[in-house]
């Protein structure tokens, strides 16, 4: 099946938002039959990759389309039920490969919701009405605060170890000792206590921000949300923008045999024979607008951002043969330079989530699976935020000179202040930062160049490039290194891309997407969680799973 991570309110089957003023309450009552796979229902509140579609939808509506809203209170619509976590039926039943990049999508949600608070001023209040399980406790851990209700029953849990043989795949365990600082061998046994803690011990373990009776349960999180709202610095009359429908046009790549996706700014062709995807992102049609909230979603910038986060998404789970994704830029260079300024300088809400968004979107490049190859050829617009996805590629080929074919005169590499930190990679540096940790001179020289046409030699010389070659070699250069690349693991350049790519420090974020996932990607092909005697198979036939009790 193909997967499509378009949605929209009017189409949820599992959650719903009401607005109140500045105070949004995002309620969750799961639909038992509208799982997104026929084979299982979820039941107890527990969700599948369905489920959290809508609510990425629903993240990033109300940070665009609700910039009154200042507290965002996620609650259940279940009787003393939260939420159960991932529904282990689902779990069970599909590829190693749905299951890994299930939890890496719920990963990234999750992080947005904390994005939120940290930089929009939107925080997220868990409003635990009843059992939190799993991935529903870790659901409650991407928020700002956390109360539960005190009723003798309703417990928060992170069961995986003792009843699946699998780990928290959305950061559970690096939230508990990073986020909340819970005490080391604390984090120990509430890992391996199935039934988890309520009340008092909960709070004292530092595992919730309170514990309510029922009775005062909704006063106390109203009037933990109503001073979140007076804090914030979110406008309060502000219109939203909009997140209209994305226009994406799927078609045959006329007669070549593969196929191509077309959104306005940005496209795909798609060379299966290649295990490739060629991905262009065209520049700006004018120069950028005095009000960009008047342009809503048409903006420019992100209608580009919207797109490339569909299309990512997209490839990520419906063409996972493509294993080299081609990144390229056209347009005219001064019209995206026009455009990085006005986003980098102005001050207003509406800028300032076009960029997180944007950043957002280049972090989910990052931690992608596929290898990314940019190619700088004349007619480039690799310019300023553009710039960025350059610099996010594994490997840059540039053209030295200009095409015997064509005028469009050399290309050239556009930097700018965007790129030295407005949009940060998940270890908090830029992208520049981390290509050159540990060598300041160089990033120096580089940061002197900033607003110059950088053409070939001058990035080669800079560091900014892997291969500057003639017109002579570098078409067969670009396709010796491609079809070199087709034809190594995936599997080995997965660990060896995501080890080069975050240099530096690490941080809660670089902790989930390497540790945990690389981690969870091995537990998850292991006999004792996957065989067919192994937890997720046999979890709910009252039969434990049959382990292989040997340590590798």
């Amino acid at each position: 099946m193909t997967v499509s991570f378009a949605t929209s309110p009017d189409r949820y089957r599992h959650w719903t938002l009401r607005v109140d003023g500045p105070v949004a309450t995002v309620t969750l009552r799961v639909d038992e039959q509208g799982g997104l796979v026929p084979g299982y229902e979820l039941k107890m509140n527990s969700y599948d990759l369905g489920v959290d579609i809508e609510l990425y939808d629903l993240t990033q509506r109300l940070r665009f389309e609700h910039p009154g809203v200042k507290a965002v209170v996620l609650t259940g619509g279940l009787e003393r039920m939260f939420c159960a976590g991932a529904n282990i039926r689902m779990l069970a039943q599909s590829s190693h490969a749905w299951k890994v990049n299930f939890c890496k999508f719920t990963n990234e949600t999750r992080n947005g919701i904390e994005d939120a608070g940290e930089h929009s001023g939107q925080t997220w209040i868990a409003a635990l009405n009843g059992t939190a399980a799993g991935g529903g406790y870790e659901l409650a851990l991407a928020c700002d605060e956390i109360v539960l209700v005190d009723d003798g029953s309703s417990a928060v849990s992170l069961p995986e170890v003792s009843l699946l043989g699998v780990l928290p795949g959305t950061g559970g365990l690096t939230r508990l000792t990073d986020k909340r600082h819970v005490r080391r061998d604390l984090a120990d046994v509430f890992a391996t206590r199935p039934e988890g803690l309520r009340g008092p011990a909960a709070v004292a373990w530092g595992l919730v921000d309170a514990a309510v009776p029922r009775h005062a349960f909704a006063a106390e999180v109203a009037r933990r949300a109503a001073g979140a709202a007076a804090r914030s610095a979110r406008p309060s009359g502000a219109a939203g923008v909009p997140l209209t429908p994305l226009e994406r046009e799927d078609g045959d790549g006329d007669g070549d045999g593969g196929d191509v996706i077309r959104y306005p700014y940005v496209s795909a062709r798609l060379d299966r024979a290649g295990r490739r995807a060629d991905i262009t992102v065209t520049g700006p049609p004018g120069p950028p607008p005095a009000d960009p909230v008047t342009e809503g979603a048409a903006y420019w910038p992100l209608a580009v951002t919207r797109a490339l986060d569909d299309l990512i998404l997209h490839l990520r789970a419906n063409e996972p043969a493509l294993g080299i994704w081609v990144l390229r830029a056209t347009g005219d260079p001064a019209l995206v330079l026009a455009h990085d300024a006005r986003l980098r300088e102005a001050d207003d809400w509406f800028a300032s989530e076009v960029r997180h968004y944007y950043k957002r979107t280049l972090k989910r490049l990052d931690v992608t699976s596929r290898s990314l190859v940019a190619v700088l050829d004349p007619g480039t617009a690799f310019a300023g935020l553009l710039a960025e996805l350059a610099l996010a590629a594994d490997r840059q080929y540039m053209l030295e000179g200009v095409r015997e074919d064509r005028d469009d005169g050399p290309a050239a590499l556009w930097l700018t202040p965007s790129n030295d930190g407005l949009y940060p990679m998940g270890n908090g540096l830029s992208r520049l930062g981390s290509r050159f940790w540990g060598r300041d001179g160089e990033l120096a020289a580089v940061r002197a160049r900033f607003g110059e046409p950088l053409e070939a030699a001058a990035s080669a010389r800079l560091g900014l490039v892997t291969l500057a070659l003639d017109d002579l070699d570098f078409a067969e250069e670009l396709r010796l290194a491609l079809e070199e690349r087709a034809s190594l693991s995936p599997d080995a350049l997965t660990g060896m891309e995501a080890s080069h790519r975050f240099a530096g420090p690490e941080t809660m974020e670089t902790k989930i997407f390497g540790r945990l996932s690389a981690w969870q990607n091995w537990i998850f092909s292991r006999p004792n969680a996957a065989g067919p005697d192994g937890a997720l198979r046999r979890y709910g036939t009252g039969r434990k799973g049959d382990y292989d009790l040997t340590r590798v």
